[in-house]
């Protein structure tokens, strides 16, 4: 940070990741002319009216600050902006950056900044740093009803549910207080998220299962642990009276070979406790549902033939409240 700034304005400066308004370095000591001279030489003007202290290209965190300089001391980070500072789905922060503004302050759109108001007023706010950022339930809700297809709306809803970043009641109420404006796509990816499944191909997966005439009632993620009390790995989807899991391998969230075959070798505690595993890949489960659906019931009947489960204890998630207190096991 410039050290010739006057020491209020320069820690004003370190503290919005060096971007500033005019008004803030005007009142912050600064001459119009000193103004005019550094800017087009050191600093840039970034938005109208703000000042990023660099000539360099703005940082993701510069083009937050910056787009709340903007719109204004009471707005707030909205959409997939505020869900990719929350750490949502993996989403990243991507133009336009999306901002609300409490009506009657009016919408506005300007480079890289979209503004909207909003009558909705009843969420908290939360803070990272300087940064005012939706909570994450309507970030998500806000970041779906947005998404460039359904698919990767219900991605979004189940990676908040998922990763607890957000309860599924509320998202049901951000979902329920927006009214028709995508709901039909909202409602889905709550139904989804609720099914207990930790991303869309499980719960491709589980309404292929739940379909078959010959498998019993399947959970989605228990918590399964050895006779031990050690914790195993979590089975994507889990058949309790045998001890049999059905584990979705997708390449999609890895980003090389190695990362991928260090999920896969994940499923070796599950087979040394003696739980039957099927592995199946969402592109079967797309591709060929029944295949998929017949050789996990194929591998049902097979363990069921042979009287043996597995010693381990699984207890059900509720997706609504996360593992349930008290520890079942079919016998």
């Amino acid at each position: 940070m410039d050290p010739r700034l006057p020491a209020p304005l320069h820690e004003l400066a370190v503290h919005q990741f060096g971007v500033l308004t005019r008004r803030q370095l005007l009142e912050g000591g600064l001459t119009p002319a000193q103004l005019r001279t550094r800017l087009g030489r050191e600093w840039r003007l970034v938005l109208r009216g703000v000042v990023l202290l660099s000539d360099g290209v703005p940082s993701e965190q510069q083009r937050l600050m910056a787009a709340l300089l903007f719109a204004g001391p009471r707005s707030w980070l909205a959409g997939s902006s505020a869900a990719a500072v929350h750490g949502i789905a993996g989403l990243p922060v991507s133009n336009p950056i999306q901002v609300l503004v409490p009506a009657p302050l009016r919408s506005r759109a300007h480079g890289w900044v979209l503004v909207r108001n909003t009558t909705l007023l009843d969420e908290p706010i939360y803070r990272r740093g300087p940064l005012r950022l939706s909570c994450p339930a309507r970030a998500a809700v806000d970041a779906a009803a947005a998404a460039p297809s359904d698919e990767q709306a219900r991605a979004v809803l189940v990676a908040a549910a998922q990763s607890r970043k957000a309860r599924l009641s509320d998202l049901a109420h951000w979902t329920l207080v927006r009214g028709q404006a995508g709901s039909r796509r909202l409602h889905e990816g709550l139904a989804v998220a609720a099914s207990g499944a930790w991303s869309v191909p499980e719960a491709d997966l589980l309404r292929l299962l739940s379909s078959s005439t010959v498998l019993p009632a399947v959970w989605a993620n228990p918590e399964v642990r050895a006779s031990s009390g050690r914790r195993l790995t979590t089975p994507d989807v889990w058949i309790d009276d045998v001890a049999l899991a059905v584990m979705v391998h997708s390449r999609q969230w890895h980003a090389d070979g190695l990362a991928w075959e260090s999920t896969v070798e994940q499923d070796t505690d599950l087979q040394t406790a003696r739980v039957v595993v099927v592995g199946v890949t969402p592109h079967s489960i797309r591709s060929r549902p029944r295949w998929v659906r017949e050789r996990v019931e194929t591998a049902y009947l097979e363990a069921r033939a042979t009287g043996v489960r597995a010693d381990v204890v699984a207890t059900p998630r509720d997706p609504w409240l996360g593992v349930r207190p008290v520890t079942r096991r079919s016998s």
